[in-house]
């Protein structure tokens, strides 16, 4: 690092010309303009400071629109439904409230996430950031604002450039691997602490708002938890915070994965998205009535999380692998029972006071998309709002007792969210079809892949 980040912090940019004066004034050399996609990864230009600056007063950059809706795999050749055959460009609209320096690079380069508009000036449908600003206009316009806070896990392992060979936990500072379930763990958390700090110092460059750190079950297992506040500035948060951890996890000699189950025989990762909404003229949570005890309006939503967070199960475990982690000899929800202040189930009501009342979804993966999951989320408890549902009964036992309910497996998913008529009037329609498409796409690849376990028991024994 040769640029002290204290002289780079961005303060009140709401407009092209203050953004183009900090640009100028901290002398930034390039510009990393980043358009999340379907799967959440990180997908743009990076572009030299001056074409930048050029480019806001011109046509702006463009991608081809179908930058949006690759595979992991970096396929996308096959999608008729939502692209054009002759792959259109589309305009990388930058959001001048989330520009942030890039605090690794060597000389002053800044990092700014952007929005997708196709020729007519529309925002791309199928774009995560377009599908989540869709369900908060729709709370906008019954004066309502939902309020998140995610909590990330992740766990650090040992490089390894070998995908067929399982993956390690790495060394830690005392120079030996975590072994057994350590949850909570101080000292098994300072084993880690130069990656950590690092982390925590990137967020605070990045203006990414972290809190409590804690050790999970698994080994080199951690857990972060985000600040509640606004879902798009949430959703950005958590975009550019799994490219930082990985980052410093790379700069202490390992990975950083947020795979929902990287490791076949310990738990798996998921990312928790406690909301609570608000309602606009009064700025009362609409969860709690004056005297402090449960709303309608929470019962409500917990009814809507209820009913349709199962058809939209494939937008909080989006890949193969997010369905490893739920298992009914694992911690992971298996069914959509509420209780209150109890982890055993899908949908937690955590003790709180009348302010921060709340509903917790455990069910995503660390693996889903920040934007898809958070919008899906708040779509599914809005619908429950509108149709004023109401929940099953309270759930006070163990909920991995009773039916496993959610989907098993991504193509059967897959099949629940197409067919769901109410998922797609609120995420929309194209949006949809270009997740089933990727993800099929995705699931096609997989099932061609002959894996090391049939070559271990199938080679010489049939």
């Amino acid at each position: 690092m040769s640029f002290n980040l204290d002289n780079y912090q961005p303060t009140d940019i709401d407009n092209t010309e203050a953004l183009v004066q900090w640009l100028r004034e901290t002398r930034i050399d390039e510009i990393e303009c980043l358009l999340p996609d379907v799967n959440g990864m990180m997908r743009g230009k990076i572009v030299p400071c001056a074409d930048f600056i050029q480019s806001l007063d011109t046509d702006g950059l463009r991608v081809p629109e179908t930058v949006l809706i690759q595979s992991v795999t970096g396929e996308s050749e096959y999608y008729t439904k939502v692209a054009a055959e002759i792959d259109l460009d589309i305009y990388v609209i930058p959001d001048v409230r989330t520009a942030r320096i890039v605090p690794w690079t060597a000389f002053p380069t800044a990092q700014i996430i952007c929005d997708a508009r196709n020729k007519q000036g529309e925002m791309v449908p199928f774009a995560p950031r377009t599908v989540l600003k869709r369900v908060l206009a729709a709370y906008a316009e019954r004066g309502l604002k939902p309020i998140v806070a995610p909590e990330k896990e992740f766990y650090l392992v040992e490089k390894n450039i070998d995908p067929d060979i399982p993956l390690s936990v790495p060394v830690g500072m005392s120079g030996r691997r975590e072994a057994g379930r350590q949850a909570y763990g101080i000292e098994a958390a300072n084993e880690y602490d130069a990656v950590v700090n690092q982390i925590y110092d990137y967020c605070e460059a990045c203006s990414i708002s972290i809190g409590t750190m804690a050790h999970e079950a698994g080994p080199a297992q951690l857990e972060i938890n985000f600040k509640h506040g606004d879902p798009l500035a949430l959703a950005d948060q958590v975009f550019l915070f799994k490219r930082l951890v990985r980052k410093a996890a790379l700069n202490h000699g390992m990975y950083a994965t947020f795979m929902a189950m990287p490791h076949a025989s310990e738990p798996g990762s998921a990312m928790h998205i406690h909301q609570s909404v608000l309602d606009v003229k009064t700025g009362e949570n609409i969860f709690s009535l004056p005297d402090g005890s449960d709303s309608p309006a929470l019962m409500h939503y917990i009814a809507g999380l209820q009913r349709y967070v199962e058809p939209a199960t494939a937008l909080f475990c989006p890949n193969v692998n997010s369905f490893r982690r739920m298992r009914l000899e694992s911690d992971a929800p298996i069914n959509l029972h509420w209780g209150r202040d109890n982890r055993t189930c899908g949908l937690r009501v955590p003790d709180s006071g009348r302010a921060a009342r709340r509903v917790e979804n455990r069910i995503g993966g660390a693996d889903a998309n920040p934007y898809i999951a958070i919008a899906a989320t708040l779509a599914c408890g809005l619908l429950g709002l509108d149709q004023k549902l109401e929940p099953g009964p309270l759930t006070v036992g163990d909920a991995h007792e009773l039916e496993f309910t959610l989907p098993r497996h991504l193509p059967e998913a897959l099949e629940q969210l197409d067919a769901c008529k109410e998922l797609r009037a609120a995420l929309g329609e194209s949006f949809i079809d270009a997740f089933v498409e990727v993800k099929t796409l995705e699931m096609n690849k997989y099932n061609r892949v002959v894996s090391s376990w049939e070559r271990n028991f199938l080679l010489l024994s049939i």
